[in-house]
């Protein structure tokens, strides 16, 4: 039997390396360092689902310095995880041959941090507001069309608390994930959060995007890459985060577990993740009521144009087929 020892060693590894071969290698970009928020995809990398869907997955992580998005269409990158629907209009507007395939969030986590004498978004509109630029070309706009909030009161916001920890009268943007946890912290109080989505701004976020070309030509592997990123958010927020965390905290030492816990724990509370459609239809769901409903409003407040052909930001094909939602708890 000794002799049959060799040939079978032998066969088991070319067996292995023919497995491993058999993975199709594809590069999927984060729009910031790791965190808690791109937890589903560390989760499904970590835990080996996107092994067992057949794919070899390598996260490119974000940053203050790197722009993953502009990687996408020359095709360095084949997926790409953008913050939220107004930047597919823009793909749209600009001819970028890019495409959304899943809505990982059903909810845009993007909030207002308050004092706790505030009770309402309408409270709001007398208070010094801290918003950053982009946010005053995107969703504020919004505000003002359809709450009639105005400039008046608005600061340049810095990604500091100290200016809205040092004015009772003042609230700050944030993500319903973070900042919340950053103020109880420094501000040594539980501040009042409004999750701007529980007032109607019904953008979808933490999309994936790809190439048009990708689901032309390749459309497996896009399903396979949607349905992994799915059943990695489900084990994500409802399992065992340890091995996404993990994951997470090599790649950011600068990452707590504290914060990890909360921003799932916050994901969970408010319907980030899971909540309206994705009940029915599984996490990355989307549907063309919502995305016709988020456009007319941004075409309203003059951020994108009335000719858009906003349809061609995204494609149903690969969602919406209940893919995960056996792994949601009964109860």
């Amino acid at each position: 039997m000794t002799r049959f020892v060799p040939i079978l060693l032998s066969f088991t590894a070319a067996l292995a390396a023919a497995q491993a071969q058999a993975l199709d290698r594809v590069r999927f970009g984060t729009n910031w360092v790791a965190q808690a928020e791109q937890g589903g995809f560390y989760q499904a990398l970590a835990d080996g689902t996107y092994k067992k869907y057949g794919l070899d997955v390598v996260i490119v992580p974000g940053g203050p310095n790197t722009n993953n998005r502009m990687l996408l269409p020359v095709g360095r990158l084949d997926f790409y995880m953008s913050a939220n629907s107004l930047q597919s209009f823009d793909a749209v507007e600009n001819n970028i041959p890019t495409v959304v395939v899943a809505a990982s969030f059903q909810k845009d986590p993007q909030v207002f941090v308050a004092h706790p004498d505030v009770t309402t978004l309408a409270d709001l509109k007398m208070r010094t507001l801290f918003i950053s630029k982009e946010g005053m070309a995107t969703y504020f706009q919004w505000l003002k069309s359809e709450l009639g909030f105005n400039e008046s009161k608005v600061k340049p916001y810095t990604f500091n608390a100290q200016p809205f920890l040092a004015d009772r009268n003042s609230a700050m943007q944030g993500y319903v994930t973070s900042e919340p946890f950053a103020i109880e912290h420094q501000g040594g109080f539980k501040p009042v959060v409004l999750v701007l989505a529980d007032y109607g701004f019904d953008a979808y976020s933490t999309l994936i995007e790809t190439r048009r070309d990708m689901v032309e030509k390749q459309p497996d592997i896009v399903q396979r890459f949607v349905d992994a990123s799915a059943i990695g958010w489900y084990n994500y927020i409802y399992g065992d985060s340890r091995p996404g965390n993990d994951l997470i905290k090599t790649l950011n030492p600068e990452m707590t577990d504290a914060l990890l816990a909360y921003s799932i724990a916050k994901m969970k509370e408010y319907g980030i993740v899971d909540s309206g459609d994705s009940l029915k239809l599984g996490i990355g769901a989307m549907t063309d009521v919502r995305w016709k409903s988020f456009f007319e409003k941004m075409m309203r407040a003059g951020v994108v144009k009335a000719g858009t052909d906003y349809k061609r930001a995204y494609t149903l094909q690969f969602i919406n087929k209940k893919v995960g939602l056996d792994l949601r708890p009964k109860n």
